[in-house]
């Protein structure tokens, strides 16, 4: 038996070959360049240029009085020194630990040109692990 297995073996791996050239091939081709177009004509620009500026998405909710809206200086007065205080182009984020939480604070300015204030924040534990951001604000402002 074993060698009649083998015999099949091999004219199965034998007729391979014969198969693949039966098989389509596949041409490559370029795409065709688009056709000659009439040049168009500039477009005008708008009447006033786009600033870039985005106003932020600022956060509400209870417990979180006197943290959102505010200034970096009012939020060093109720937290302390942050333990990080990082700019990316004109966000801001500060970030302050106490000892139940770990308190980060997103700061934007409201219109262009505006001081930076407290549009968001974010609340964990030191394990990573989300806690509530009112209650975190409110241990830290024990500390």
């Amino acid at each position: 038996m074993p060698f009649r297995f083998q015999g099949n073996l091999i004219a199965a791996l034998a007729l391979v070959p014969a198969l693949a050239a039966c098989a389509p091939s596949v041409k490559q081709t370029r795409p065709a360049r688009p056709a000659a177009t009439q040049p168009v004509p500039p477009q005008q620009a708008p009447a006033t240029p786009p600033t870039g500026f985005r106003a932020a998405r600022v956060m509400s909710g209870p417990g979180l009085q006197g943290v959102i809206g505010a200034d970096a200086d009012a939020l060093i007065r109720q937290f302390g020194t942050p333990r990080l205080d990082v700019w990316e182009a004109d966000a801001r984020k500060m970030q302050f630990t106490g000892t139940r939480c770990i308190l980060d604070v997103f700061l934007y300015p409201p219109r262009q040109g505006a001081t930076e204030t407290a549009t968001w924040v974010d609340a964990r534990r030191s394990d990573g692990q989300d806690v509530d951001r009112a209650a975190c604000v409110a241990a830290m402002k024990k500390r």
